[in-house]
């Protein structure tokens, strides 16, 4: 049978109401309070040792992104960890929550297609977790404007502002994993745990075990190149996880003085990185440091689509029972 009029019909109106479902449900509630609370140990954890800062430090309000206060981690770590559970929060349930309640045959007996029912589901929790980052990140510039008395740089605002759109791209790709399990199983518990242990394999046990696979990989080292050689390649097991992409472009995108990816491994092992011609303390324009990890932030975009494009095509062949 032929599909008349365009797929995507519905879109608009799946998505405000899933938006809705979730601006007013008590997830919004909690997800308001994880917000507020990261915010202020965020600014805790910084504010001490920013103030501590040379007056020359022309990026201080970076540093709220990215000081640590022992024994507290900064505040990318709370959002790379807490942005996963968030977005698998949301997706888990996306889709089976709808066979349980046996509305979805009604919803697809409505002039709406599947394509504009998964796309607008889609979409409408991912513009929350948008709103929640954004309101999260104004929260930070805030209380930094008002414990720092300094109004960011132009460039600043610039970094932190590509940090949140990058971060919103991550939250799409375990938006997407935890709505493709929704799809695939339909009691929302296995739907949850499935994505919940592939983040923990992924984000916690992957980045111990990539190192050795690698080796298996690389050759003797005996020259500077044979060493950088060994870390591409490292590096080529360790971004098989979502995790350590988003590490890697957060890095190099909130510190302007990080010329390359390789480079906080390098001073891991005690060793600084010296391109030539380049001046010792300087610090890279906005643009540069984007292209530096464009190649992490399309591999981010392409494996939210691919997880999508999965989710899709396994809702497209599920049977709908009454």
């Amino acid at each position: 049978m032929r599909r008349e009029g365009s797929p995507w019909r519905g879109v608009g109106v799946v998505f405000l109401k899933e938006l809705s479902d979730h601006l007013t449900g008590p997830r919004m509630l909690v997800l308001a309070w994880v917000m507020v609370i990261t915010a202020f140990v965020a600014v805790y954890v910084s504010i001490g040792q920013i103030k501590d800062s040379t007056p020359e430090d022309q990026f201080l309000f970076l540093r709220l992104f990215t000081q640590a206060r022992a024994p507290l981690p900064p505040f990318v770590w709370f959002v790379s960890l807490l942005v996963p559970l968030i977005a698998i929060g949301l997706g888990f349930d996306l889709v089976n929550s709808e066979h349980s309640r046996r509305t979805l045959s009604r919803i697809l007996a409505q002039p709406i297609y599947r394509d504009a029912l998964l796309t607008g589901k889609f979409l409408g929790a991912l513009a929350t977790i948008a709103i929640n980052l954004l309101a999260l990140w104004l929260l930070v510039i805030g209380l930094g404007l008002l414990l720092l008395g300094v109004p960011p740089g132009m460039q600043e605002i610039g970094r932190s502002f590509a940090m949140l759109a990058v971060t919103i791209v991550y939250a799409g790709v375990w938006l997407a994993l935890g709505m493709l399990f929704s799809i695939i199983f339909r009691s929302p518990a296995t739907a949850a745990l499935l994505p919940l242990g592939l983040w923990l394999f992924l984000t916690f046990l992957w980045p111990r075990l990539a190192p050795g696979l690698a080796e298996a990989f690389t050759p003797g080292i005996n020259t500077t190149e044979d060493l950088l050689g060994a870390l591409g390649i490292q590096q080529a097991f360790a971004r098989l996880s979502p995790s350590a992409l988003f590490s890697e472009v957060v890095a190099v995108v909130l510190d302007p003085s990080v010329r390359s990816t390789t480079q906080p491994m390098l001073a891991a092992l005690g060793l600084a990185l010296i391109e030539r011609g380049a001046i010792p303390g300087a610090t890279l324009p906005f643009l540069q440091s984007v292209l530096i990890v464009w190649p992490q932030i399309v591999g981010l975009i392409a494996a939210a689509i691919l997880l999508f494009v999965a989710g899709y095509v396994a809702f497209q062949r599920q049977e709908v029972r009454a």
